[in-house]
């Protein structure tokens, strides 16, 4: 769903920002990625397991060179579609070393992961597509970071509405074990209890 979801807005949202940014010689999808890039971020704040966004990444790939949209540039599109993911993966892999973690994640993490989806993703486009020399692809970086950056503390906000809808145990991230055994000093009161109770019977 955040895949389609990520595709559905970007062909929305993006000629909408190419007609501000167009006169200004700025690349529309370096602003507008902001938007459809937290979509990449969201799904993980969700989900909260290792490979989500880089899952979500191959599915927008796959769903454009099937469909054509964006133009066709074949093979290159799946390699600008998984760095945003990879990006993603890194570095919710070294804030997040335990593999079962379970914590909703934090909104320095949304907006570093939102500055990563997005400026990984505008340069991999501006090199691979346009070939663009060192200069303007910084410019294109630093411009992509902030609108990510902006996207991934929006990705953090609906997450966290999300989370008003989690079970009690699940919303603070505490795994539930039920193969847990009884507290020991818990069980043996009762039985101290219970035998107490035994012989006060008449017999």
């Amino acid at each position: 769903m955040m895949a389609a979801l990520g595709i559905a807005v970007k062909q929305v949202i993006q000629p909408l920002v190419q007609v501000v940014t167009g006169p200004l010689f700025i690349p529309g999808g370096t602003v507008a990625g902001g938007i459809y890039m937290l979509f990449i971020v969201l799904g993980f704040a969700i989900v909260r397991k290792r490979f989500t966004a880089l899952l979500i990444c191959a599915v927008q790939a796959v769903i454009v060179m099937a469909t054509g949209l964006f133009g066709t540039h074949g093979a290159a599109s799946l390699v600008t579609y998984m760095l945003p993911g990879v990006g993603v993966e890194l570095l919710f892999f070294f804030t997040r070393l335990k593999a079962t973690s379970s914590k909703p994640l934090s909104a320095g993490e949304c907006f570093a992961g939102g500055i990563l989806a997005n400026g990984i993703g505008a340069v991999a486009s501006s090199f691979v597509f346009f070939n663009l020399p060192l200069v303007p692809l910084l410019l294109v970086f630093f411009t992509a970071a902030l609108s990510g950056g902006l996207g991934g503390l929006l990705a953090f906000a609906l997450a966290k509405q999300v989370d008003r809808f989690r079970p009690a145990g699940e919303e603070d991230g505490e795994d539930i074990d039920i193969d847990k055994e009884p507290d020991e000093a818990g069980t043996e009161g009762k039985a101290a209890a219970d035998d107490s109770g035994t012989d006060d019977l008449p017999r």
